[in-house]
């Protein structure tokens, strides 16, 4: 068939990666401490000295079979139980001093947390610095639903209803004249004791956890608010009589256990939602893991054949691999040739020609014809493991970014309660009649117009309100530090093949030598290529149909050269390739080596036709650039972001097309290492930069990047991975979204004014200290009141983003 890259023989994508753990896994025999008695993975006894032995950590380990020896080699941490043996992160940072010597869960896995990657510990908790669920380093593809999440959407569902019957009793109860007020009370106690203390547990636990810790975050801020609400409400029910008259109102003292209910579902709701898009990290690397094929088809000494997992595999095994099966294992051509689809790790939509001595790729599919490979790498060793370690790798070194709330409210915290405290003993102190009661209440207001639903709100209302807006243009954010980092972004690297480009083959153009027409050539080419199954051909194929060319039949049919095609049609010789097989059929290429050199230039697959032993004509094939790809550009160059290339393309092809387009910065035929290293070498220039790529070869450098942008035409795990998907796959996205992120950034900037001003003022005045000079008190429920006005002034001002709008970006490019 024809081969899409000229006198460029095939890569091994993560082949440096993989060499180390190859040397290491060959470094087997290097002897180490005595062999024990017990095979770890079977727990069988094994003679001494061990027929079969590996040294992991320094320690050697003997086995009673081959078979157990590659399952260790796959997977040492299964069977070691140490944290040097965990696989799934090679590069995590070093446990604290109180895990240095955890021991991991089955399997291997050690837990982090998203937001502080220095806490890890062998089994799931909760992070005692900010209180979130800790998560799995490298999650398993067996792995159901995140725990945490199930449970919190439990507790919400329960506590809903509760807390909005408690609102209506607060808000109308005194009008319905269901009951007296008294027995009303007793009634929102009843109703509010199982949202507190059950459904707002975990809050508490958190909140109590950040005190111990002396970490105070917005969970403290909560449990205290709710604590206090809750706490002051049950004791005006059960003993009213404490209270002085001023804060007595329709037969009862005042209560607020619906502030306390609310608050606890809006924080349940809100947790919901951020776990529902952490979540999407573990789909990433699961979508990977699955790529694997589940068995293999192995060849004995004897010639016959078995379906084995892929657990039971071993280095140097002879594998059958047929026509449209995954590759099972990375690996070398023994016999046969085929074309094999590497585009999931290379991006490359073109096939590569496979034969004797080739090297394979685990994971990647054959298209073609039969291969009989060996074995050479498994387990951790394989080029697909190596890209999901770096996918692994990538997430945990960049933590989401720390809500602009989150700093304010540790220091804010320490203030409210201390404020809090200065008022109950001033008031118990210095006012000698019923002092301890009204420092009580004082301390309560403080606590209670403090209450975090305004700052907890400020930055969440605004993300909602600009990922509802983003989504109505086709753009998805994933989570808050996506809208937050974008605004920022100074540079863009963009992938080639399906980002800037429709990534599918299509027919350019067809150049006819002396004595030979255009439609001619493009008739006999495309009556050839019936029987060939590569990309090239089926755009020949699909233009002739296009045209309305009728095709004749095609005779024996010859793909098996693997630099082009022959057969006969209609009694004449043809030959379709490259100049290899011109010069194998003896025709002189020549006449249209300029004209063909030209076309490469610009980006275009080129074959050669020979008809009966002459040069009929050239073909060229090329892969379009997006209509909307170059005022996009322009647009983001309008906006100071310098756009850098790189794709695993040729670098002919590549220079081409970003002269067309105008690129600054070209990187050709890179792996998926080396843009993650591209990534990582511009954030250390000081560069705040976002990938935008559509192939799961992208995904290691989607996840690293500041701002990952994934297209909506391309495959799930480069989604998944990213933080930004444009739908459309239209790069016009990209100013759309940084612009709806300033926008974004700046409006949550303005809510947590509104939210520290109301604060500012509410805080001093519920502690009293204008009571000295007006005689003012502010009860808890102006506070409660004072509340809701700062939560609704931060909503309100939220939903101005639904009506943000941008200048349309062919006047601003152009400007």
């Amino acid at each position: 068939m024809h081969s899409p890259k000229h006198g460029r023989g095939p890569q091994v994508p993560g082949q440096a990666p993989t060499a180390d753990i190859a040397a290491a896994h060959d470094s087997a025999s290097t002897p180490g401490k005595p062999p024990p008695t017990k095979d770890p993975v079977c727990g069988m006894d094994v003679a001494v000295p061990p027929a079969h032995h590996t040294t992991f950590a320094g320690t050697a380990y003997g086995f009673c079979s081959a078979g157990c020896k590659a399952k260790f080699d796959a997977d040492p941490g299964r069977y070691v139980g140490s944290a040097q043996a965990t696989p799934s992160a090679p590069s995590a940072p070093s446990a604290p001093p109180e895990h240095a010597h955890a021991k991991p869960a089955p399997g291997g896995t050690f837990y982090t947390c998203p937001m502080h990657p220095e806490i890890r510990q062998a089994r799931p908790g909760n992070c005692p610095k900010c209180g979130m669920a800790l998560e799995p380093e490298l999650p398993s593809l067996e792995a159901g639903d995140n725990p945490e999440l199930k449970d919190f959407t439990r507790r919400f569902w329960w506590s809903l209803p509760l807390s909005v019957v408690v609102l209506l009793l607060a808000m109308f109860g005194h009008r319905w004249h269901l009951m007296g007020m008294g027995a009303q009370s007793w009634v929102e106690l009843a109703l509010t004791v199982p949202v507190v203390l059950w459904a707002g547990w975990p809050f508490f636990q958190r909140g109590g956890q950040s005190l111990a810790n002396r970490s105070p975050n917005m969970w403290t801020l909560i449990s205290l608010g709710t604590g206090a609400a809750f706490v002051y409400s049950v004791v005006a029910t059960v003993a009213p009589g404490l209270f002085p008259s001023a804060f007595v109102s329709m037969g009862r003292a005042n209560v607020y256990f619906e502030a306390a209910a609310v608050i606890i579902s809006l924080t349940l709701l809100g947790q919901i939602l951020e776990l529902r898009a952490r979540a999407q990290t573990s789909t990433a690397i699961q979508s990977l893991l699955g790529l694997s094929p589940k068995t293999a088809r192995r060849v004995r000494q004897d010639g016959t054949e078995e379906d084995i997992a892929l657990a039971d595999m071993q280095v140097g095994d002879r594998l059958r691999v047929r026509p449209g099966e995954k590759v099972p294992a990375d690996g070398v051509v023994l016999e046969g040739g085929s074309l094999v689809d590497e585009s999931m790790l290379t991006g490359e939509p073109m096939p590569v020609a496979k034969h004797s001595g080739d090297k394979l790729i685990g994971a990647t599919l054959n298209t073609h014809g039969a291969l009989l490979m060996r074995c050479e790498r498994v387990g951790t060793g394989s080029v697909l493991s190596q890209i999901v370690q770096m996918v692994a790798q990538a997430q945990r070194s960049k933590a989401p970014l720390q809500r602009m709330a989150d700093g304010v409210a540790r220091w804010f915290v320490v203030l409210v309660v201390g404020i809090a405290a200065l008022a109950f003993f001033a008031w118990g102190l210095f006012k000698p009649e019923q002092g301890w009661v009204f420092g009580l209440v004082n301390a309560v207001s403080v606590l209670i117009i403090a209450c975090p639903c305004a700052l907890g709100l400020a930055t969440p209302m605004s993300i909602m309100v600009a990922t509802g807006r983003a989504a109505t243009q086709g753009i998805l954010f994933r989570d808050a530090a996506a809208i937050e980092n974008l605004g920022k972004v100074d540079t863009l690297i963009v992938d080639k093949t399906g980002t800037l480009t429709e990534g599918r083959p299509a027919f350019d153009r067809a150049v006819p030598a002396h004595g030979f027409d255009a439609s001619e050539v493009l008739r006999l080419a495309a009556s050839l290529d019936q029987g060939s199954e590569h990309p090239l051909a089926e755009a020949i194929v699909r233009e002739a149909h296009e045209r309305g060319i009728a095709l004749q039949a095609v005779e024996a049919f010859d793909a098996g050269s693997g630099i082009g095609v022959r057969g006969r049609v209609a009694g004449r010789q043809l030959a379709l390739g490259n100049t290899v097989l011109m010069a194998q059929v003896g025709v002189a290429a020549d006449p249209l080596a300029a004209q063909a050199e030209a076309l490469r230039q610009q980006g275009a697959s080129v074959m050669y036709l020979g008809v009966d032993g002459a040069l009929a004509g050239l073909l060229a094939v090329s892969d379009p650039v997006k209509a909307s790809t170059l005022q996009a550009l322009q647009t983001l160059h309008a906006a100071n972001i310098r756009i850098v290339m790189a794709t695993g393309d040729g670098a002919t092809t590549a220079r081409a097309v970003a002269a067309t387009l105008g690129i600054d910065e070209v990187h050709g035929e890179v792996q998926p290492q080396d843009k993650l290293a591209l990534v990582a070498r511009l954030q250390q220039q000081g560069r705040v930069v976002a990938m935008a790529g559509d192939g799961i070869n992208d995904a290691p450098a989607l996840a690293r990047a500041d701002v990952g942008i994934a297209m909506g035409t391309g495959t799930d795990v480069a989604m998944n991975n990213a933080h930004v998907t444009l739908v459309k796959g239209d790069l016009r996205g990209i100013a759309i979204a940084r612009d709806l992120s300033q926008a974004t950034v700046a409006n949550m900037k303005q809510n947590l004014w509104f939210a520290l001003v109301y604060n500012g003022l509410g805080v001093p005045l519920a502690a009293g200290l204008l009571y000295p000079l007006t005689g003012w008190l502010l009860s808890p429920m102006f506070a409660a009141l004072a509340m809701s006005l700062s939560s609704a002034s931060v909503v309100g001002n939220a939903l101005r983003l639904r009506g943000h709008s941008r200048q349309p970006i062919g006047r601003q490019a152009n400007g």
